[in-house]
């Protein structure tokens, strides 16, 4: 049966890369992307899946409860994945109203407007929460997030999405909307606005601007190549079990430091410059606002029960996105 599925944020950096998966690999369905287009979304990311039949792009915000029931009503939608978010956390902390309103408020209208256009038949509907582990807190050196570990967020953008993930749960348990939600760990690859760590890091090394990095730039985090995620994401989507939350992780645990100095190792290489040339423009600058020491992922609930595990190693995921990005 031909299946119609909306997904939020499609033209944002995690969302291109599942959209141009989604239309080749399911001909038989029909997508809709919603995006508002602010500062990180772009419709050239999804230049080469544009004129398909079964892709349609809806310029909207999800805060625009009319344009969600019209939405609704016209495609009859039988599932959602939600990635439109806000999603930096330097931005959170300047402005965190805003976050609440896009992160909070837009998954509640989301929520809301799929229990009315589903009710009371939900059978066959599933709405797909896309979240973070940033909901989680910090770790020591020790231990991993696990879907059962208490949530504990130390950022606005964490605390939005958190608050967004309860809400989901709630219509779960409430109304009983059919509802799958997963948590990631930092997702890096091609077409990533540079506002991120990785690709701003490789912008800056070819324009020969200072590398900024936080406190020590020993804070630890686990990287997830973007079309894993994807692949991940696609997973869930079609064969998770309603009510449930499954981790997504890359098993790529590295200092911000050491993320640093491969850029630079790799960046050299390709621009055929000096070896370690570019170590000079290291700049270590005052740390983030309640910066966050380490996350690191258990994702074997996903592999035991769905069969999933990244395939990108971080050597190869980085000279992908970094040959992208110098488009060789």
């Amino acid at each position: 049966m031909r299946k119609s599925v909306l997904i939020t944020g499609g033209a944002g950096f995690i969302g291109s890369h599942l959209i141009r998966r989604l239309v080749n690999r399911y001909p038989n369905s029909d997508f809709v992307n919603l995006d508002a287009l602010t500062y990180a979304g772009d419709l050239k990311k999804l230049e080469d899946v544009s004129g398909l039949k079964n892709y349609q792009f809806v310029e909207g915000d999800i805060l625009d409860s009319s344009l969600l029931k019209s939405l609704f009503k016209e495609y009859h939608f039988d599932g959602v994945i939600h990635l439109a978010a806000e999603s930096h956390v330097d931005l959170s902390i300047k402005d965190p109203l805003n976050f609440a309103q896009t992160n909070v408020m837009g998954t509640l209208k989301m929520l809301e407007v799929a229990k009315q256009a589903w009710k009371p038949e939900m059978e066959g509907k599933l709405f797909y929460h896309v979240s973070t582990d940033e909901v989680y807190g910090s770790l020591g050196e020790e231990g991993l997030f696990e879907e059962t570990t208490p949530y504990d967020p130390r950022s606005p953008y964490a605390a939005s999405k958190a608050a967004s993930d309860h809400f989901v749960r709630a219509y779960y348990h409430t109304y009983g909307l059919p509802v799958v939600i997963s948590n990631c760990s930092n997702n890096y690859g091609p077409n990533q606005f540079p506002e991120k760590l990785i690709p701003l890091i490789i912008k800056n090394i070819v324009n020969e601007s200072s590398l900024p990095v936080y406190g020590d730039g020993q804070n630890i985090r686990d990287w997830l190549y973007v079309e894993d995620h994807a692949e991940a994401i696609d997973l869930i989507f079609n064969k998770g079990k309603i009510g449930e939350t499954y981790n997504v992780g890359g098993n790529n645990e590295i200092r911000n430091i050491e993320i640093v100095n491969q850029l630079i190792e790799v960046c050299d290489r390709q621009l055929n410059r000096a070896k370690g040339s570019s170590e000079k423009l290291i700049e270590f600058v005052t740390d983030r606002l309640g910066h966050d020491y380490r996350y690191a992922i258990d994702a074997s609930k996903l592999e035991n029960e769905l069969g999933w595990t990244p395939k990108t190693n971080f050597k190869e995921g980085l000279d992908k996105t970094v040959r992208s990005y110098l488009k060789l």
